[in-house]
């Protein structure tokens, strides 16, 4: 016999009932994230906090969960939040990424998981580039240079950078995003090779992309990208003996998470110039502490995890994960599930 389909629980709006979760330690200020987001919600679902999912755990539990900044999602919160398992249906996830989501989890309990694909792809390669471009050009050094007095007078060979156009690109990770990172490297001429967990013909094809080895990449790259998804595979796929193999003049950017590369031995590979610099969107611990010495090196680029942070990428994300949200907690056709 086939079991009830979930229905919802109408609070007191005469909505489905949401919690609205910011990680990593399941804040509901979900306006500190998004300030927009509430007002799009408004007349949809009731948004609830935390506290009050678990206090109205068994009496009348929520029907779904909106996640943002990386919350633990797993079995264990789930049934915290709905005891019977008759009516959580949905955790929508505003991003790409969900190595924090209990994906197998969630599909044994029902409960579909969502993302925000696509519509990030080509803002975060931007960013990728953003970095990129900083590394080689020594952006960074530049404008501390000038801000510290230290340009009185020109000389010719200050901060001297490395050219982008006509090098090697390495895309560790031929994803939606990789793709568009390596497409942009095709305007500057640049020889592109890539490393990925199948082969990836239409890139080979269209990009002119070469597959190889993660030793090749390393060995032959100018500008290694890390931009696959954290998996058990590509947790540290970056450390002291990969990073060995890399070009003394080299730079690495990741834009995928922190935990692909092992901190210490990218701070030390650093410090001791045996690459030439690194562009960081991610970081492992994130955020750092502020007393990590990582922060103190001179030839890192440093952001704050700002890869798709643009107002017009932000709301269309916000924008498909409420619709998910939505068909979630009614029944409707998901547009973007990641764990069928």
């Amino acid at each position: 016999m086939e079991p009830s389909p979930k229905k919802p629980n109408i609070g007191s709006s005469n909505l489905p009932v949401v919690l609205g979760l910011v990680g990593p330690r399941y804040s509901s200020d979900i306006d500190s994230v998004n300030p927009f987001l509430r007002s799009k919600l408004q007349g949809k679902i009731q948004l609830v906090t935390y506290e009050e999912a678990l206090q109205r755990a068994s009496t009348s539990p929520i029907n779904g969960i909106l996640t943002m900044i990386h919350p633990s999602i797993t079995p264990k919160l789930i049934k915290s939040l709905d005891p019977t398992g008759s009516s959580l249906k949905i955790v929508a996830n505003v991003g790409v990424g969900v190595d924090h989501i209990d994906l197998e989890g969630m599909k044994k309990m029902g409960v579909a998981v969502t993302n925000t694909p696509d519509v990030l792809t080509d803002t975060t390669a931007d960013m990728t580039w953003a970095l990129l471009m900083a590394c080689a050009r020594r952006i960074v050094e530049c404008n501390d240079y000038c801000r510290n007095g230290q340009f009185r007078v020109y000389k010719d060979m200050i901060l001297p950078g490395s050219d982008v156009h006509h090098k090697t690109l390495g895309v560790i990770g031929m994803g939606r995003i990789g793709e568009a990172i390596a497409k942009r490297g095709t305007g500057f001429d640049m020889n592109i090779l890539y490393h990925n967990r199948s082969r990836k013909e239409t890139a080979e094809k269209t990009l002119g992309a070469k597959y190889v080895s993660l030793e090749e990449l390393l060995r032959e790259s100018d500008f290694v990208v890390l931009s696959c998804p954290l998996t058990k595979d590509t947790h540290h796929i970056i450390g002291k003996k990969e990073l060995a193999l890399m070009k003394k003049s080299a730079s690495i950017i990741n834009i995928a998470r922190g935990g692909v590369i092992v901190t210490e031995d990218l701070y030390e590979a650093l410090k001791e110039r045996q690459i030439q610099s690194a562009g960081l969107d991610v970081f492992d611990p994130e955020p750092l502490p502020i007393d990590h010495p990582l922060l103190q090196l001179p030839n890192v680029t440093l952001a704050p995890h700002r890869g798709s942070a643009t107002f017009e990428t932000r709301d269309a994300m916000a924008e498909l994960a409420i619709h998910n949200l939505v068909n979630g907690v009614t029944g409707e056709p998901l547009l973007t599930q990641c764990n069928k």
